[in-house]
This record gives C-alpha cells, structure tokens and sequence, in this order.
C-alpha cells in the first residue's frame, strides 16, 4: 500500500519563494471560509422559519377602510420596503413593520417589492404574512425588477457583472443598493422589514438617521426623488465598491459620502447642511445593535412614552435578534411595540405562537 504524500515536509525542503507561495494560498483559502462562516452567521438564513412553517395561510381581516385603487408600479413619494433574497414569506416582525407603518401613514402607499414574486398579473402566493398585509388598503404588493430597477443609473454596469460573480455578501450590498437607487427614481421613504413604526414620518424629507457617533446607517431614508446626494452615493457605490467587506457598501458608504458632502471630518449628533439632514440616534437607532437584548426585556408600559419619546421609529436588528424568543403576551418592550403599533400581527402571534 503506497504511503500517502507528506505535504509538511515537502513544503520544508521548498525554496523560500515557493513557502511563502504555498503560504499565501492556505491563508487566502482560510479566510475565505471564515468570511463565509461570518457571512452565514450574520445574515444568513432566518432561524424563525419554524415559526411559521404550520401556520395557516389566510388570516381574518380586522375592519379597514376602503381599499385604494392599485396600480402596476409603485406610486412616487410613498413608503417602500425591500425583499432582494428570493424569500415571499414575510415573519412576524416583517408584517409588524408594515402594518405599523401603513397604521401610522393611512394616506401614503405602502409598496412592498419582493424579488421572488412573477411578474405579470400573477396572483400572489398564499401565505400568512401576504394574507395579513393584503387586508390594509394603502399596503401594496409588487414585484421587484432588480435589472429594471438599476436601469439608468451608476449602477446598472455594476449589477450586470454582479450577477454573473459570486460575493460573500452579495445579498445586503444587493439590498444597499437598491434602496438608494428606489429613492433616486421615486423619491420617498424606505425602511428596513425591522423597524416597528411609532410616529408619521412624512414631515421627513432629505433624512437619514445617525447610528452612532462614528458611523450614518440606511435603513432609514427619506429622499426627494434625483436627490444628488442619492447621485453620489451611487458612483461612490460604484467606484469604490469593495464587496468582500461588510457594511462597506451601506453604514460606511453614507458616512463617506455624508462627509464629503458637508466637508467634515467626523459626525455630529445631528448635523444639516447642503439640505440633507442626519438626525441623532434616538430617532431610529434608540437602542444600539450591542444592546439588541434589551427589545427582549421587561418594560413597565408607563416607561414607554419617556423610553421613545424622541423616536420616530425602532429598529430591532433582526440581524442580531432573529430567533429569540418572547411571549406575544409578555411585558417584553418587543412584546408591547408588536401590541400597540401593529396590533393586527399581535392577534395573530397571541393565537399562533
């Protein structure tokens, strides 16, 4: 039986050109899984998805005013949520993200554009969450055209060879992407699938929100439509993407951006110039993504007000918190937000959960 090759002491008889070669070649490939590992880990598949794997497909409408008319694209100026992953079945916290933002802007269109959905007259697949937020009339439901999307911007190239290459995090920077370029075309307000809406955010117009005091992040904006701040964020987008690293193509483009277009050197709490505005953390981010826990913790609801007083909306880093558990009837903060500001999915959680 032949002895298998001894690679160890191979690699010591090599000339130092030829280790330093072999070398190279095993760190490369090692931080390659460990980008993938992280990559899995940070955005990888949602660990709810056992939630809602027995859960009905059709949820009983609450009474609601008069559907408005639909239209085949969506209406410039209103509120805009994303699904670039090929996922159609919104969890709970999507369907609370929704609904509280339709509850909270009863005349602005609500469009939630979905990669997954056919395009055409199709009718949309049966599901719980799409069942739920078909029964709110401004709510709309629409494919997603990602290619048609980055038509006619910085960023089309940038797509076409995208699709053709693979990227540890090709899915968020796709999401990235494709919110600044939404905006541009339109105009309007995008946010997250985990936000949970408290107040109307229409007065809202050329904003984003301040995550820390190093760092601007996306998953709130509101924009008037050919902003050129939008403008240059996609040719930045472009010529300095950078997609092996995380982050590079969202928080830290906006913050780059954001200080080339005030010419500064480090953020403030809150910052306006040249028309576009950078509201403090309080406003989207009131509990930083390192203290996530604490969505999960007791509240007593007469600290609610006081707690969120100067928040229009509250981001729960689904990222960070997916899977952790809580009872829908709990005094959970998480709990008492699904129960006041998207009473709807609350119902449905108590009854299914």
């Amino acid at each position: 039986m032949s002895k298998p090759p001894d690679c160890l002491p191979r690699l010591l008889r090599a000339t130092p050109r030829q280790r330093v070669c072999t070398l190279f070649i095993i760190g490369f490939k090692f931080t390659f899984f460990v980008s993938v590992m992280i990559y899995w880990h940070i955005v990888g598949e949602p660990k709810d998805r056992g939630q809602l794997y027995n859960l009905p497909v059709d949820v009983p409408c609450p009474p609601l005013g008069p559907r408005a008319p639909s239209s085949s694209t969506p209406a410039p100026g209103h509120i805009f949520f994303l699904e670039t992953s090929d996922r159609t079945n919104p969890n709970f916290l999507f369907m609370c993200s929704v609904e509280s933002a339709a509850r909270t802007h009863p005349e602005s269109r609500v469009a939630v554009l979905m990669k997954g959905l056919p395009g055409g007259h199709v009718p949309l697949p049966r599901h719980l969450g799409l069942s739920l937020l078909s029964c709110f009339p401004n709510v709309q439901v629409l494919p997603l055209d990602l290619e048609g999307l980055f038509g006619d911007t910085p960023l089309a190239a940038w797509y076409r060879a995208a699709r053709r290459r693979w990227e540890p995090y090709l899915l968020p920077v796709l999401s990235d992407a494709a919110r600044i370029a939404l905006l541009w075309k339109f105009g309007g307000i995008y946010l997250d699938t985990d936000f949970i809406v408290l107040k109307n955010l229409r007065n809202l117009t050329n904003v984003l929100g301040t995550q820390s005091r190093y760092v601007l992040n996306g998953a709130f904006l509101a924009f008037e439509p050919r902003h050129e701040f939008l403008a240059l964020c996609m040719r930045d987008f472009v010529a300095h993407y950078n997609g092996w690293i995380w982050g590079h193509q969202g928080p830290q483009l906006l913050t780059r951006v954001f200080k080339k277009w005030c010419s500064i050197r480090s953020l403030r709490e809150s910052h306006t110039c040249r028309g576009v505005t950078a509201l403090p953390r309080e406003a989207f981010y009131p509990i930083a993504w390192q203290n996530w826990k604490k969505y999960f913790e007791e509240v007593r609801p007469e600290e609610l007000p006081q707690l969120l007083n100067a928040t229009y909306a509250v981001h729960v880093w689904n990222k960070k918190s997916q899977g952790t558990h809580f009872e829908a009837t709990s005094r959970a903060l998480l709990a008492q937000l699904h129960a006041r500001y998207c009473p709807t999915t609350h119902k449905v959680m108590k009854m299914y959960l």
